[in-house]
């Protein structure tokens, strides 16, 4: 087993790999980890915050996704704005915190999952996907569209499904693409009930 390590970002939000992460950066330690990633082309971990609160001491998920910033912009207010892309999935194995609070993980890169392509079965919800994602804003316009691929179909429910952040985890941690769509159906049968006419 390798692993590296990485500069952690704890969040109370599970990212998903191919998807959007708008953040706006002030505390010092991560204004300077993002110049290292932006300096260095680096990518830093997400992880979701399974206690603690995000200033101070805390405790989080083992599985998280690697982020690559996209894009930045220095906002009227001198706080720093960014967008990354979740890009493949990690799982920790042991975590130190700098003296400036800033969190490192010994990570293991999982492995990635290959495209898979999505039953038949499934076909309604990538439907009701496509009919919803360009209604998410702006954040989705830059995201190649794969809605023949399951794990990607998945992958774009879990994150904007309003679902608590420990079910997100779930959906993260699933990695039969197929098992994380039966794990979505349900939850969106009130999505799909035809309106009247």
């Amino acid at each position: 087993m390798t692993t590296q390590t990485i500069p952690l970002f704890p969040l109370g939000t599970v990212l998903f790999p191919d998807g959007p992460l708008p953040l706006r950066i002030f505390e010092p330690r991560y204004l300077d980890m993002i110049s290292r990633c932006l300096r260095e082309d680096s990518e830093f971990g997400v992880v979701l915050i399974v206690s603690g609160k995000d200033t101070g001491q805390v405790e989080t998920s083992d599985v998280g996704t690697l982020a690559r910033i996209v894009d930045w912009y220095q906002g009227s207010d001198g706080i720093l704005g960014i967008t990354a892309r979740g890009t493949r999935q990690f799982r920790l194995h042991g975590v130190t915190r700098q003296a400036d609070g800033l969190y490192l993980g010994d990570a293991e890169l999982l492995p990635e999952i290959p495209p898979r392509p999505l039953p038949e079965e499934f076909r309604p919800l990538a439907t009701l996907l496509a009919s919803v994602i360009d209604d998410l804003g702006r954040l989705y316009d830059a995201i190649e569209k794969r809605y023949d691929d399951a794990g990607w179909v998945g992958c774009r429910l879990a994150e904007i499904l309003p679902m608590p952040p420990s079910d997100k985890q779930r959906c993260l941690e699933l990695t039969d693409p197929v098992e994380l769509l039966q794990f979505l159906r349900p939850m969106l049968r009130p999505f799909r009930r035809e309106k009247p006419q």
